[in-house]
């Protein structure tokens, strides 16, 4: 494996390639993924994930263009939780939520460091930052091969009872990033059950069927098929930003989540996890919110689409949904694979 490190400012890049010439290229400024270089299936490499021409524009940026979004990936209803009896105040960032954990770990400059066959990005997070309990020491592992997987693996100790939720946020196009929509991309997800919300994408508390509405995904079909469809869901997101429940989750073991399929360039992209759910998101709002990109031009809506293995959003306020609570002593460990393959 072949690892090249590049200084710019404050933020580090990591760029591994394989023996196959295929890469990825990471940042410690979010523990993001910038770039995803990949064959197609003629063997055209191209980079397959959304991304910025400035380093600069990832800090604070709307979209959390492939960064590691904490200490709560996802929603918190008005942005607050209880834990053993006390009340606790997050960032409102989202309407009327927090959403990733208000100023987060993906805008935080993380350390980076070789570990074997892959780059570990490591990030203390002090108690109280975001109104969190506890003081939090996270890592982020990601290892490269010569099958083109790249295997994430999130881990985080407490020095208190607190909450967390770790994902990636890339967003893919398997055409390529510069591509334009990804709407003919095919997707199937391993859900029979979905998460209702209300209109500020809170989860109602139902476990929901797939069966009969826009969102059933268990035999492959366009992302664009049914996402203007009249259903309530699409109408809040402009399209899909909704979390599937996986079908057979055990806890630390890995389970198939999804397979996005490109149709001219033939790649294809196995996710699996350890994670009890997937959020899907159409990139709705990339218009006006997204800086230029790795071309020189904004991206537009529905350009990528993210596939975010992670635990439930509004979990906290929600008992029946599988604990996201970190307890002292207790380590999280969570893994992602992404596979790319072609036709």
């Amino acid at each position: 494996m072949k690892v090249d490190t590049t200084r710019c400012g404050d933020i580090t890049l990591y760029t591994l390639t394989n023996a196959t010439g295929a890469s990825v290229t990471l940042s410690t400024l979010g523990a993001a993924i910038v770039a995803v270089c990949v064959p197609d299936k003629d063997g055209k490499l191209d980079d397959v994930a959304l991304g910025y021409k400035n380093l600069a524009d990832y800090d604070n940026d709307g979209p959390c263009t492939g960064k590691t979004p904490g200490r709560y990936a996802n929603r918190i209803a008005l942005g607050r939780f209880r834990l053993d009896g006390k009340e606790y105040q997050l960032p409102i960032n989202n309407g009327p939520n927090c959403c990733h954990g208000g100023n987060g770990f993906q805008n935080k400059i993380w350390n980076g460091r070789f570990v074997g066959d892959g780059i570990r990005f490591d990030y203390t997070s002090p108690d109280g930052e975001e109104g969190f309990p506890g003081r939090v020491d996270t890592a982020v592992t990601y290892r490269w091969n010569d099958r083109n997987e790249l295997a994430i693996e999130f881990s985080a100790s407490s020095d208190a009872k607190t909450i967390i939720n770790l994902t990636n946020h890339a967003y893919f196009n398997l055409e390529g990033h510069n591509s334009g929509s990804v709407l003919e991309h095919t997707l199937q997800l391993n859900a029979d059950r979905w998460l209702p919300t209300d209109d500020t994408l809170i989860p109602t508390g139902e476990i929901a069927a797939v069966e009969g509405t826009p969102m059933d995904f268990r035999t492959p079909k366009t992302l664009g098929r049914d996402i203007r469809e009249d259903f309530p869901a699409l109408k809040y997101g402009k399209g899909y930003d909704n979390c599937w429940v996986l079908n057979n989750w055990q806890k630390h073991h890995l389970t198939r989540a999804a397979v996005l399929t490109a149709p001219h360039s033939g790649r294809v992209l196995e996710v699996e996890t350890t994670q009890p759910a997937v959020q899907v998101y159409t990139g709705n709002w990339l218009t006006g919110s997204s800086p230029v990109n790795k071309e020189g031009r904004p991206y537009d809506d529905n350009d990528g689409v993210a596939i975010e293995c992670q635990g439930m959003p509004d979990a906290p306020n929600k008992p029946a949904f599988p604990s996201q609570i970190l307890g002292t002593g207790e380590l999280y460990t969570q893994f992602i694979i992404y596979r790319f393959k072609t036709l």
